[in-house]
This record gives structure tokens, C-alpha cells and sequence, in this order.
């Protein structure tokens, strides 16, 4: 008989610190906060949560943490590499879990000091020790070393492709700010942003400008999964899991897969797509809200094409009409994403995806019972489709 993880998982609790720009607190403090205030926002107890799940990045130990909240047992833990590709991928560990019962209540979590303590922009480094640093090694000779660059590479030939301009990337960032603007979690609380501005801030790797680049902050996010049958007793309004995936494919680097026949595409957000579309009997047409990881505003657009909201190289006409903002046909990042909220590798997107689904969100849409969250690109990736639990 075909298994699936269709709607035999539920997010019911989400939890997060402040988002700064130095916490002066260390990662394992900011991991116990967000933690502890995604099990209360839950109803629960720390002696109610028996598992974990987590970033390979994230230098806070899951035993340390229980020690740390009180936790007494952890009967299931996992990790999942690859930066931004893990961020639903931990959701979908903690689904996993919960659905085979190899624990009740599992939470997933991210906490890091990205700004005051290692910040991703400064490139790799000798501290990095995985296989990944032989190809790395392949293109550090002509500068490629940060992130902003790899992808820089890919922008490049989508524009050229696809006629999409510079322009058509400050859209995304200025969508994505005015939902920043009415959230005070987010550091651009109160602060629009023009196409102007965006056009006259300076480059950090063509065709990226500032404004097309993710923040470094300080902080935590973590959320508490459990089954549909607990869920409906719990303290806040489920979301529940209605497809999800993850996805790697051919010839496949971490953000430097510039060895492919086209590099102007994700074939593993592809790959992803298709499969949570399939496990929640959705398509595109079903999706009224969406969570789009926006490390890069470029990489917004490769999504929404992956994703099937219009066909290859047509995101740049998608968008120009107010597409992504409230009111718009897909409501994207109302939380101000990780442009313009903060840096969580993720996290804060998925527990925005929960917002949405409960009506919370400070940007909140009319519709909400079909939400997109989706994670990071050019690495092994995942996504999911979130709705409201009957």
C-alpha cells in the first residue's frame, strides 16, 4: 500500500527571540528561548517534547538544549545539511517522526549569531572541513568565495535568458519591504524602500545589488510538531502538513552547479514542487499565500516559475502588477522575509507560514487555507504546502 505524509502531521506551536544585530548572548541561549517559547506557545511542557530536529549548521547540541529546558528524554533526534535547503527539510524529520511514532512532539529549531558571530558573506574558509571545499576550490581562482557570488552567476544568465532586468529584482525586495514596514519584529520595521533606492544602492556582485541580498542577523525560531489526533486539543489553531518534500538532483553542488546543461533554472526546486503538488493533490492554482525563500531576490523569481505561478521566464511579468503583495494573487514573505525581517536560514519563514494559516500574520491575506513555504536554492532542497486542520 502507498504511504504518504498527507495531512498525518501538524505544526502547533512557533516560537522566536528578538532579531538583532548582536544578541551578546550565545547561540545556546537564543536556541532554549525560541524553543521554550514555541512549546508554550503550544500549551505544552518541556517534559511533553521527545524530539528534535535541526540544522548540521547549528552549533547547539540537541542534549545540551534538553539539559538546558528540562527536558527529561528524547526518543528521536535528526539533522539535515545543506544551509537553507534544511529549512522545511526539518519539518519534514519532525513529520516523519511524529507520523511512525518515533516520538509525540517533536521540535525543530535554528538559533545563530549570523551577524555578530560567523557571518555567512565573509565567504568559505579554511573552518569549513566538508567535501564541498574541492569544488569550491575550483572557482575561488576567479573570486567566486561568498554566496552573493554563486549566485550572482546564476542571476546572470537568468537575466540574459529571460530579459528580466535589474528593475524587475528591485520589485521583489520593495514587495517584500512594504510587508517589513508593519511588522516590528522585522530590523526594516518602519523603513520603505523605493525602486529608487533600490537601483542607486551599491553592487555586491553583479547584478546584485545591496537591496537584492539577505540580511546577517542574530537569532532563534523553532516550532513544535505533533499528529492531527493531538493537535485538535492543543492550545493555538494547527496547521497542518498537507504535502511535503525535499529534492536533489543530477549533477547537484551546494550553490555551485554551474556544471549543468542550463544554469538558469532549479532542477531540484522542480523536482520538489512536483512532488508536494502530488502528496496534497494540489497545483498552483490551490496556493493563495506563499513563504518564498528570498536569500537573494532572483531566486524568488526562479520559484515562482519552478513552482508552476507562470510559465518559465515570465516571473518578471508575474510580479509587476503587485502580484506578491496583500491583495495580490500570491501574498509572498508578509513577514518581510529574510530581506527585510532577518536572517533565521529559514525558520522564521515557516513559523510565518503558520501565522498565515491562523489569521496572525501581521500582513494577514483574505485567503489562508493553502500556504507555500518553501527553502533555501541551489542546494538540496525542500517545501511544503500548509492548510487548516478540519
Amino acid at each position: 500500500m502507498e504511504r504518504s505524509l498527507h495531512n498525518q502531521a501538524v505544526i502547533v506551536g512557533i516560537g522566536q527571540t528578538e532579531f538583532t544585530k548582536n544578541s551578546g548572548r550565545s547561540e545556546l541561549a537564543l536556541a532554549a528561548e525560541c524553543v521554550k517559547n514555541a512549546i508554550d506557545d503550544a500549551g505544552l511542557s518541556p517534559a511533553d517534547i521527545d524530539g528534535m530536529s535541526a540544522f548540521t549548521l547549528d552549533n547547539t547540541d540537541e542534549i545540551e538544549l534538553a539539559r538546558t529546558l528540562g527536558i527529561p528524554q528524547l526518543t528521536f533526534w535528526g539533522r539535515i545539511p545543506y544551509g537553507g535547503g534544511a529549512a522545511v527539510g526539518i519539518v519534514h524529520q519532525a513529520a516523519m517522526a511524529v507520523a511512525t511514532g518515533a516520538a509525540k512532539y517533536v521540535v525543530g529549531y535554528r538559533a545563530l549569531n549570523g551577524r555578530s558571530g560567523q557571518r555567512y558573506s565573509m565567504g568559505v574558509s579554511g573552518d569549513i572541513v566538508t567535501s564541498d571545499l574541492v569544488h569550491w576550490g575550483y572557482y575561488m581562482p576567479s573570486g567566486l568565495l561568498t554566496p552573493a557570488s554563486w549566485v550572482a552567476m546564476f542571476t546572470q544568465r537568468y537575466l540574459y535568458e529571460t530579459g528580466c532586468t535589474s528593475e524587475d529584482l528591485g520589485r521583489v525586495a520593495v514587495a517584500t519591504r512594504k510587508h517589513a514596514v508593519n511588522n516590528p519584529n522585522a530590523f526594516y520595521h518602519g523603513r520603505e524602500l523605493t525602486l529608487e533606492d533600490h537601483q542607486s544602492s551599491r553592487m555586491i556582485a553583479d547584478p546584485l545589488r545591496l537591496y537584492d541580498c539577505c540580511q546577517e542577523t542574530d537569532g532563534g525560531c523553532a516550532f513544535v510538531v505533533t499528529t492531527p489526533e493531538r493537535a485538535r486539543d492543543m492550545q493555538q489553531p494547527g496547521a497542518v502538513i498537507r504535502g511535503i518534500a525535499q529534492g536533489s538532483t543530477d549533477d547537484q553542488e551546494q550553490m555551485t552547479s554551474f556544471y549543468r546543461d542550463r544554469i538558469a533554472t532549479l532542477p531540484e526546486m522542480d523536482l520538489v514542487a512536483k512532488q508536494v503538488y502530488a502528496m496534497s493533490g494540489l497545483g498552483p492554482e490551490d496556493v493563495e499565500a506563499a513563504v518564498i525563500y528570498d536569500a537573494f531576490t532572483s531566486i524568488v523569481l526562479f520559484q515562482l516559475e519552478a513552482f508552476g505561478f507562470c510559465k518559465p521566464g515570465e516571473a518578471k511579468d508575474f510580479i509587476k502588477d503587485g502580484a506578491l503583495e496583500v491583495g495580490g494573487r500570491l501574498p509572498s514573505n508578509t513577514h518581510g522575509g529574510q530581506l527585510s525581517e532577518a536572517y533565521i536560514h529559514g525558520i522564521n519563514g515557516v513559523n510565518e507560514g503558520v501565522r498565515l494559516v491562523r489569521g496572525t500574520s501581521v500582513n494577514q491575506p483574505e485567503k489562508n487555507d493553502c500556504v507555500l513555504v518553501t527553502a533555501g536554492v541551489g542546494v538540496p532542497t525542500s517545501a511544503m504546502i500548509l492548510g487548516k486542520l478540519d
